[in-house]
C-alpha cells in the first residue's frame, strides 16, 4: 500500500526542508510548492492526505488555497502556518474550512501530532450523503434522537464538524443536549479513541481553577502531596468540553486564552510549559456575545472559542420528536424490563407543554409519572405538568433563555414575611459555614387550603432560592452553601423551578 502523500506550500526553503524531513521520517511521501500556482498544479494531478500551507505566499494568500480546497477537494484536510502572534489569521482560516493550524516557529511535536490527527481523519468514514435521516441507526451521533427537520440538519452539521479541529461553541437552553452534541462530535472525529473530558466551569471554586485545569507539582501549595495532571493533560490527544464556559471568572479566562493560543500549559509550581494537543468544545445556555458586551467575558477568548457555532433547538421547536424521545426514555428507565406505555391523551398533553427544561424536564416528568402509573400505562393525570401548555408562546430573550408563561392559578401568593430570613453574615465576599434553614410550617387557614399543594410548596422554594441568589449576586456556588445544599442540588432545583439569571 502506498504511503499517504502530503503537500507543503511555503516560500521559505528552510522551513519546507525542515517539515519535509520530519514527515519523511514519519514514513510519509511529500511534495513541495513555493507558490499558489505550483500548489494548484500538484492538486490537479494528485490526491493528498493533507495540505500544509503558509498564510503569506508570493502570488497570494494561503486563505485562498484553504477556500479552494474546501470547495473542490472536500475530503482533503488543509492546515495553515501562521506567523507568531497572528491568532486572528488562524481564526479566519478555521472559519474558512481549515482543519487545523500551526504557529511559527513550528514545533515538531505539534507538527507530528497534527499530521497524525489529519491522517486519521482522511482514513475515517466519509460524510453521510444526503439528509441526516439516511444515517444508519448504529451511528453513534444518534444519541441526539429525533426526525424533525431541525434535528436532521443538526446531525448533518455535527458530521461536518467532526472532520475539523476548529473550536466549536455549542449554544442551547438548559436540558437541550449540549453535552450529548459534544460527545457526538468527538465520537465521529479522528480523536474518538482518545479521551473525552467534560468540565463544568461553574462547579469549580475559583481558587482551585488553575490547578484543576493545568495540574500542579508536588509541594506547589499546602496539600499538594503528589504531582497531579489537570484537565488539559487528561484530555491530551482528545477533546475537552468546557461546559457553562460563561461562568469562568475573568482571571481564569486570561490563563485559558494563553493555553489555547500557545497549545502549552504550565502546572502550578512548575517552571516550564508542556505541549498539549486538545480539541476544545465550549457550551453555554447564555449568550456569550451579550456577556462580552456586559464585560463578564473577554472578547479575545470569545473569538477563539466561537470559531464555529452550533445551536441546539429547544424541545418546543421540535414537538414532533416528543413521542420518539418519550419512547426512548421509557425504554431506558425500564432497565431491561417491560417499558411503561404512554396513553394517547398523555402524549398530546406533552406535545402541548412548553418544556422550559427541554429534554431533561421530559425525563423528569416521565420518571415521576412511572411511579404513579397504573397497569403500566401513563395517563394524563400521572404527568403533573407544571407551567401550563404551549398554547401561549413563551418569550425568548437574546441569551436564549425562556421566560415561563404567566399562568393564572389558584395557588396562594406566598408573602415575603412568611419566608425565613437569610443570615447577613453570608455575603458574596465571604461565605463561611453553610446556613441550615429550618422551614417553618406555612400557616394556612382551614378555609383557605391551597388547591395544589405541590405548586404551593414549589413557590415557597422558588422564593427562598431567589432570595439566596439575590444575596450572593447570583453566585450559585455561594448560594448553595448559604442554603446548605451542594452545587448540583441547587442547579437541579433551579432547573426544575425554572429559575434563570436575569439579564
Amino acid at each position: 500500500m502506498a504511503s499517504p502523500r502530503i503537500l507543503i506550500v511555503d516560500d521559505e526553503a528552510d522551513l519546507r526542508e525542515l517539515v519535509e524531513i520530519t514527515l519523511v521520517r514519519m514514513g510519509l511521501d511529500v511534495d513541495s510548492a513555493e507558490s499558489l500556482a505550483v500548489a494548484r498544479q500538484h492538486l490537479a494531478r494528485t490526491d493528498y492526505a493533507l495540505v500544509l500551507t503558509d498564510m503569506r505566499l508570493p502570488d497570494g494568500l494561503g486563505i485562498e488555497l484553504v477556500q479552494e480546497i474546501a470547495a473542490t477537494y472536500k475530503n482533503t484536510p488543509v492546515a495553515v502556518i501562521t506567523a507568531f502572534g497572528s491568532a486572528d489569521n488562524a481564526v479566519v482560516a478555521l472559519k474558512a474550512g481549515a482543519f487545523d493550524y500551526l504557529s511559527k516557529p513550528v514545533g515538531l511535536d505539534q507538527l507530528r501530532a497534527m499530521v497524525q490527527s489529519a491522517l486519521r481523519t482522511s482514513a475515517g468514514p466519509a460524510p453521510v450523503a444526503g439528509s441526516a435521516a439516511q444515517v444508519p441507526a448504529a451511528e453513534p451521533f444518534l444519541r441526539l434522537r429525533g426526525q424533525s427537520q431541525a434535528m436532521q440538519e443538526l446531525r448533518a452539521q455535527i458530521v461536518r464538524l467532526a472532520r475539523s479541529m476548529a473550536p466549536v461553541a455549542i449554544n442551547g437552553e438548559s436540558g437541550s443536549g449540549k453535552e450529548l452534541a459534544a460527545r457526538d462530535i468527538h465520537a465521529l472525529s479522528a480523536r474518538a479513541d482518545k479521551p473525552f473530558i467534560a468540565v463544568n466551569c461553574g462547579a469549580i471554586p475559583e481558587a482551585l481553577m488553575e490547578a484543576e485545569f493545568f495540574g500542579y507539582r508536588k509541594g506547589a501549595f499546602t496539600g499538594a502531596a503528589d504531582d497531579r495532571e489537570g484537565f488539559f493533560q487528561a484530555a491530551n490527544g482528545g477533546t475537552l468540553l468546557l461546559d457553562e464556559v460563561a461562568d469562568l471568572p475573568l482571571a481564569m479566562q486570561v490563563k485559558l486564552l494563553r493555553a489555547i493560543q500557545e497549545r502549552r500549559v504550565r502546572k502550578v509550581g512548575a517552571t516550564t510549559e508542556e505541549p498539549v494537543d486538545v480539541r476544545l468544545i465550549s457550551a453555554t445556555h447564555q449568550n456569550l456575545s451579550a456577556c462580552v458586551d456586559r464585560g463578564t467575558f473577554r472578547q479575545d477568548l470569545f473569538y477563539r472559542l466561537n470559531v464555529i457555532e452550533l445551536k441546539l433547538p429547544p424541545l418546543r421547536d421540535r414537538r414532533d420528536d416528543i413521542g420518539l424521545l418519550a419512547e426512548t426514555i421509557l425504554v431506558r428507565l425500564a432497565q431491561g424490563g417491560t417499558p411503561t406505555l404512554l396513553a394517547g391523551s398523555a402524549l398530546q398533553a406533552l406535545r402541548s407543554h412548553s418544556f422550559p427544561g427541554n429534554v431533561r424536564e421530559l425525563e423528569n416528568i416521565l420518571e415521576r409519572a412511572m411511579a404513579f402509573a397504573n397497569g403500566g400505562v401513563i395517563e394524563i393525570e400521572d404527568l403533573a405538568l407544571r407551567g401550563g401548555s404551549g398554547a401561549t408562546p413563551n418569550s425568548t430573550d437574546s441569551s436564549g433563555q425562556v421566560d415561563a408563561p404567566i399562568v393564572a392559578s389558584s395557588v396562594p401568593v406566598v408573602a415575603a414575611a412568611s419566608l425565613p430570613e437569610l443570615t447577613p453574615a453570608a455575603t458574596q465576599e465571604s461565605v463561611q459555614e453553610p446556613v441550615q434553614i429550618t422551614m417553618p410550617r406555612p400557616v394556612v387557614p382551614a378555609f383557605d387550603l391551597p388547591l395544589a399543594l405541590e405548586d404551593y410548596l414549589d413557590e415557597v422554594e422558588r422564593q427562598i432560592i431567589r432570595r439566596a441568589l439575590g444575596r450572593t449576586r447570583f453566585n450559585r456556588t455561594q448560594a448553595a452553601e448559604l442554603l446548605g445544599l451542594s452545587f448540583r442540588q441547587l442547579r437541579y432545583r433551579m432547573q426544575r423551578l425554572d429559575i434563570h439569571e436575569p439579564e
